[in-house]
């Protein structure tokens, strides 16, 4: 078990919001929901064929709420020695599901969400959906959250059933948004990696359609328009990935409802930080929230590569904001 140093290697980003050689980053706190998300990221890092950074975090807590120092001292030591013991526990999970894998952890004193966040850089985190002082699921996790807003490059939250078999697909959510663009390319690229089945969903729904009678309204027009920006956007990947097996789905519904019945079975469900609705301001769109609530397998949510930059300003700061 190696304790690495405080960065982690930096290298230029591929487009699929991974840069080569860097290793995959996974939070860790001794939670259950925290070393199933260690058993994903070992998978993840040896299929990609990178290392392991497990991140954890201690501490965090103001010493000027402790007013004797010999005790504060002693406090900070025994939060120390647990974040040893739990990252020991985790290093051993991520060896034994991933025996060749290259892992190396570091403990950081502070809050869990920031000391993520500058790790991974635009590289793959990877997190459990709820912390050790979670709540039994009722709420997601505030670090999956945190990390799933602010994080410059693609976030997987770790949470419902984990199928690894050859048939179950990645799921990727399409609305023709730059946010979808990239999901596309981060989904492609895991499905290639794992030899599995991507499907691509893009829903519609029009309240004004629902207003006026079936007869007067051609349903199968709208449902071609958007086969094409389906069609548009996914264009151009089968160069990129020409043994990919790729299916499309077009279907009027709520893009939230189809894509959590589509993710059934699924190893993995992508989607964009916002989509072709969402306002600027908001750092996660409607349907990338409810789906990290809601999935019912690992979630992937992906940045724009414009917004990454813009994400990263304010992630610190909000991130330790009691």
């Amino acid at each position: 078990m190696d304790e690495g140093p405080e960065g982690s290697p930096v290298g230029a980003s591929t487009g699929d919001g991974a840069a080569p050689g860097r290793p995959v980053v996974v939070g860790a706190d001794g939670s259950e929901s925290a070393l199933r998300a260690v058993r994903w990221a070992a998978r993840a890092a040896r299929s990609a064929g990178r290392g392991l950074l497990v991140v954890s975090a201690y501490g965090g807590v103001d010493p000027s709420l402790v007013a004797d120092a010999a005790i504060w001292r002693r406090y900070q030591q025994e939060l120390l020695d647990q974040a040893r013991v739990l990252a020991g526990r985790a290093v051993e999970t991520a060896e034994a599901e991933a025996p060749s894998l290259e892992v190396v952890h570091e403990l950081v004193d502070g809050p869990a969400a920031p000391a993520l966040l500058e790790r991974a850089g635009d590289g793959l985190l990877v997190v459990g959906e709820q912390g050790a002082g979670g709540l039994g699921g009722a709420l997601l996790g505030s670090v999956a959250s945190t990390v799933a807003a602010h994080a410059e490059g693609p976030v997987v939250v770790v949470r419902g059933e984990v199928a690894t078999g050859p048939d179950a697909p990645v799921v990727v959510g399409v609305d023709g948004s730059p946010a979808s663009a990239a999901a596309i390319d981060f989904a492609a690229t895991v499905a290639d990696t794992e030899g599995c089945p991507l499907v691509a969903v893009h829903t519609w729904f029009d309240p004004l359609v629902d207003a006026v009678p079936e007869a007067f309204v051609d349903l199968d027009a709208i449902t071609g328009d958007e086969r094409r920006v389906l069609s548009e956007q996914l264009a151009g990947r089968s160069a990129i990935h020409p043994d990919l097996d790729v299916s499309m789905v077009v279907t009027r519904s709520r893009a939230v409802r189809e894509l959590l019945e589509r993710a059934r079975g699924a190893r993995l469900l992508v989607v964009g930080t916002r989509g072709r609705g969402g306002f600027a301001g908001l750092l996660l769109g409607s349907v990338s929230r409810g789906l990290v609530h809601r999935a019912p397998c690992p979630v992937a949510v992906v940045p724009p590569p414009g917004a990454r930059a813009r994400a990263h300003t304010g992630a610190r700061a909000h991130a330790a904001a009691p």
